[in-house]
């Protein structure tokens, strides 16, 4: 997987040092709240190794999961671009586009700069859209969305077997 950077970041592939900081972020209730169709905390360390060995193995160039850090290395939060799975379990071809960031990176651009590197990514890469789907209530992300130019297309069924927001940018490169 390719690793991409900013100005202030670095998102690269997950390691085994991982691990603590995967469990802290996602054993947080106000993390997780916005996340799945039944929300849950990740129940022990155990289950985040699980996660970052997972997340470590995925490569789909040029979809990935990316660790968000700075360029010291404190971890921040995970950037995923992947194939958006359909409700019913119908194939798809859309990709999304999300982040998760833990509550200490909150309000500082931090998601905004990653998604954008990760948008340049996929376009250079040659996709022509990419959706990113929130929660309903979940206004963070639906401002980070707007930030990162994508267009709201309201709500929808047809991903993750639940009512989700859609939101949607176009490659602009003719």
């Amino acid at each position: 997987m390719k690793e991409l950077a900013t100005e202030r970041l670095v998102l690269r592939q997950f390691d085994d040092s991982d691990v603590d900081f995967v469990f802290d972020l996602y054993a947080r209730w106000e993390v997780q709240r916005f996340i799945g169709r039944v929300p849950r905390v990740i129940a022990d360390r155990a289950e985040a190794a699980e996660r970052v060995a997972r997340n470590a193995a995925f490569d789909d160039d040029p979809h990935g999961i990316w660790l968000i850090a700075g360029r010291d290395d404190v971890r921040y939060g995970t950037l995923l671009l992947k194939t958006l799975p359909a409700s019913g379990g119908a194939p798809s071809t859309e990709t999304e586009i999300g982040w998760h960031l833990h509550p200490d990176a909150w309000g500082r651009g931090i998601a905004t700069e990653a998604a954008r590197r990760v948008l340049e990514h996929a376009f250079d890469a040659g996709l022509e859209r990419v959706l990113a789907v929130t929660h309903p209530d979940n206004a963070a992300s639906q401002a980070v969305a707007r930030r990162i130019g994508m267009r709201d297309e309201g709500l929808t069924d047809a991903y993750y077997d639940t009512t989700c927001r859609l939101f949607r940018i176009d490659c602009a490169r003719g």
